[in-house]
């Protein structure tokens, strides 16, 4: 046997060998593929062609319809601009259409759609558009009417918008036609999917400092972006219609035949297609378990830290009735991780820290998971133990005691493994999950730290498995109900019996950002979300700042390295102050659907309410803000070589060179407490909820505590420092334009009247200084402008990402 008859048994493709004047052999054209594929493809190496024969159109012209599915085979290592390898884009519906000598490439439009009788389906797709992205030459068309094109024109256009993604940190990025081509070498075709991948360049002469500092040309951009056709899924599966309290991702349908009075909307929770062999028996084994392969790129340890923390999911499957139906194995070395066949957790590298994240590939009619794929992303392990070892130092590192900051990064991996996941099954956040327990890996967990006297214990860090309400969603999404019930009504009964058990679920539309209302809906918190939790956290804070030094670097590292290391254990409580925040002015409220159990909304009592702020006043205190003179000046260490964008923005700004300025450190700190009490959107429910309820705090109420127990105390230079970015916040929230006007008015009073306090106060210089200052709306402008840097930058949060 030949190579090329072993390449063809082995891809189920027609490779053609062609002459030097550009002939086809018109024998091996005739030839058909050894095995069945999805469609016959032929593969003209020299020209670049991609020959895919089409089945005869049907009465409307359609030869065809396929999920059309991309990735990114190699991506750009950027934060900020997210093109990551093994990224997927959109899912589409694609249509073959044959246009007299064309044949057109559509992306079919279901979200809108009527399952009445024929004309009422024609007649809601016809009333959408429909995309029309490729018109492909008919290269032949056989005796029996099936149509032969040549793909590859198609193949090489942006269709997973890289230049917008490109455009949205510089600009004038376009894709360059003739700087990109299919690969014909990367063609393989199988019975239910065809793979091929084509090299996209994109080019612009002002590239900007981000892809610029990463490509070798920032000027021109290449990407291999590979493509996915694929049999539409066979019928049997059963879609399961979304739950506001299922914890699960949808995909919403328009269908204009529902009965009148019925919402025309329809959610589909997204999930595998998974099947008992024995339909009847209360546990069973299936016909194809749902199997994710990590990336063989990983690196040990990791790669088996994640095949540990992945594998946990079978857990929840098997509590739901399936036997071994979920598995974690490494990606086999002959596998490709963006061919559509293979669950993928993809390990990538950027230049500097950011998000990881789960999905794939869905079927848009039903929300049918064809590939689950996740991205995650390496430098967020080596941020964790930059964190760790700011805590507990760097002694223990590799040796697996219960302070061994490595032991604990690789416990974390576990979990974010599991988590993204978790999002490729279908499964959303759920940030309440934290303050039941450690319920959930869907939430973003912070690590749970004790304290034994005066040390640091790591032990108990993360979770080591499932929780609660990950189970409860597996058996919601996934479980199948006794034979003869309603898998609906089934599926609704799970999720009333979970509310009334007290389960807990909110998630990102109501707590990723801040300024929001539910407490106990947060991230990177542990525990109840309450103001002791706060308060262990600045406990935690103190004793890991009153042991900062040199012992949290390994010997031989530059001393300037502390500056980073310092900024996470510093700003170590920015998250459980936003977590108390969402307290003040705060509704308790559920996702609650008519007639079930959930209580109905209540506000935060006034009790709840003072107790959160008495203790975020706390973290304005000069005991909390003040940096040690001592600490000050080690971290004044001179540092040279190349900029690491790793370093530089995990630092704060210095007094010149590399002197440490420990009143940008109080700054800074106060910030982040003045954001989170000064939100518009907080003020304006302290104004409603003060005037629905006189007993509860209003926004003068936390003027007045601010003014009186901050602003008033300003006899040294870290208090002044504290007291004038509290002046300036309330000023800023003022004059921001998501604040109410009556809000305005009561913080411009507030304002007025200290303006007029300093002014008289004759003895004081920074008093006077201070009334001059409000008392003038340009120096006001200036300092309140961070585009001066009159404001000193808060570094980027989220510890674990960012």
């Amino acid at each position: 046997m030949t190579t090329i008859d072993r390449l063809r048994r082995a891809l189920g493709v027609s490779l053609l060998v062609t002459a030097g004047t550009g002939a086809v052999d018109a024998a091996a054209q005739q030839r058909a593929p050894v095995a069945p594929t999805l469609l016959p493809v032929t593969v003209e190496r020299e020209s670049g062609k991609v020959l895919v024969t089409l089945p005869r159109p049907d009465a409307d012209g359609v030869s065809g319809r396929f999920l059309y599915a991309t990735a990114l085979k190699t991506g750009l290592g950027s934060a900020p601009i997210r093109i990551d390898r093994g990224m997927v884009g959109e899912t589409q519906l694609l249509a073959f259409r044959r246009l007299g000598k064309k044949v057109a490439v559509v992306f079919e439009n279901p979200r809108y759609r009527s399952s009445g009788d024929a004309l009422a389906r024609r007649g809601a797709s016809a009333d959408f558009p429909f995309s029309t992205v490729a018109m492909l030459d008919v290269a032949s068309t056989a005796a029996d009417g099936a149509v032969t094109i040549d793909l590859a024109p198609f193949l090489v256009r942006d269709t997973m918008r890289l230049a917008d993604r490109l455009n949205a940190e510089a600009k004038g990025f376009k894709l360059i036609d003739a700087l990109s081509a299919v690969d014909p070498g990367s063609v393989k075709a199988f019975p239910d999917n065809i793979e091929v991948e084509a090299v996209q360049t994109y080019g612009s002469d002002t590239p900007g400092k981000e892809v610029d500092t990463i490509a070798p040309d920032g000027r021109q951009v290449s990407f291999t972006v590979h493509h996915s056709l694929v049999r539409l899924p066979a019928p049997g599966f059963v879609p399961r219609k979304f739950d506001i309290r299922s914890g699960t991702f949808a995909t919403p349908v328009y269908e204009f035949n529902t009965p009148l009075g019925a919402p025309v909307l329809q959610q589909y929770a997204n999930h595998f297609r998974i099947e008992k062999l024995d339909p009847g028996a209360a546990r069973s084994r299936v016909r194809k378990p749902i199997v994710f392969y990590i990336d063989n790129k990983a690196p040990e340890p990791i790669r088996t830290a994640l095949i540990e923390g992945v594998a946990w999911w079978n857990q929840a499957f098997d509590a739901a009735g399936y036997i071994d139906a979920f598995q974690a194995r490494v990606l086999p070395a002959d596998a490709d991780p963006q061919d559509v066949r293979y669950n993928v957790v993809n390990w990538n590298e950027r230049q500097t820290r950011s998000w990881s994240y789960g999905g794939g590939v869905t079927d848009p009619r039903t929300g049918e998971i064809i590939k689950g794929n996740v991205v995650l992303e390496g430098l967020r392990l080596r941020q964790d133990i930059v964190i760790f070892e700011a805590l507990v130092g760097t002694a223990d590192e590799n040796k697996g005691t219960a302070n061994d900051p490595v032991r604990v990064a690789l416990a974390r991996i576990r979990q974010l493994g599991a988590h993204e996941v978790g999002h490729a099954l279908g499964f959303s956040h759920n940030f309440a999950a934290s303050t039941q327990g450690r319920a959930s890996v869907m939430d973003y967990p912070f690590a749970k730290i004790a304290l034994n006297g005066e040390m640091i214990d790591l032990s108990d860090a993360y979770a080591t498995g499932i929780g609660t309400w990950d189970k409860f969603t597996v058996d919601w999404l996934y479980g199948q109900p006794a034979a003869g019930t309603d898998p609906e009504v089934a599926a609704a009964a799970k999720a009333d019996a979970a509310q009334r058990a007290g389960m807990r679920y909110l998630t990102d539309i109501d707590g990723r950002d801040a300024s929001l209302a539910v407490p106990g809906d947060s991230m990177w918190t542990e525990g109840d979300d309450k103001p002791a939790d706060l308060a262990h956290v600045m406990a935690v804070r103190r004793v890991a700042l009153a042991r900062f030094g040199p012992g949290v670097l390994h010997a031989g590292a530059p001393l300037a390295d502390l500056r980073r290391s310092f900024v996470p254990v510093w700003l170590f409580h920015r998250y459980a102050v936003a977590a108390i925040g969402k307290t003040l002015g705060g509704v308790h409220y559920s996702y609650a659907t008519v007639g079930d159990s959930a209580p109905p909304p209540t506000r935060a009592s006034a009790a709840e309410q003072t107790e959160a702020l008495d203790a975020l006043l706390a973290t304005l205190s000069p005991a909390a803000l003040t940096v040690p003179p001592a600490l000050a000046l080690t971290l004044s260490a001179g540092i040279n070589g190349n900029a690491d964008p790793q370093f530089d923005t995990e630092v704060l700004d210095t007094a010149g060179g590399a002197v440490f300025d420990p009143l940008v450190a109080t700054d800074v700190a106060a910030q982040v407490t003045l954001e989170t009490l000064l939100a518009p959107s907080r003020l304006t429910r302290l104004h409603l909820q003060h005037a629905a309820d006189a007993a509860l705090p209003g926004v003068e109420t936390l003027v007045d505590r601010l003014v009186r127990e901050v602003v008033m105390r300003h006899d040294a230079a870290v208090t002044q420092r504290i007291a004038l970015r509290t002046v300036l916040a309330i000023a800023a929230a003022a004059r921001a334009p998501a604040t109410g006007p009556d809000v305005a008015l009561r913080l411009d009073a507030a304002l007025d009247g200290l303006r007029e306090r300093f002014a008289r106060d004759n003895g004081d210089a920074w008093a006077r200084g201070v009334a001059r200052l409000l008392g003038d709306s340009a120096s006001l402008d200036r300092a309140l402008a961070p585009a001066k840097r009159a404001v000193p930058a808060i570094p980027p949060g989220m510890p674990i990402g960012g």
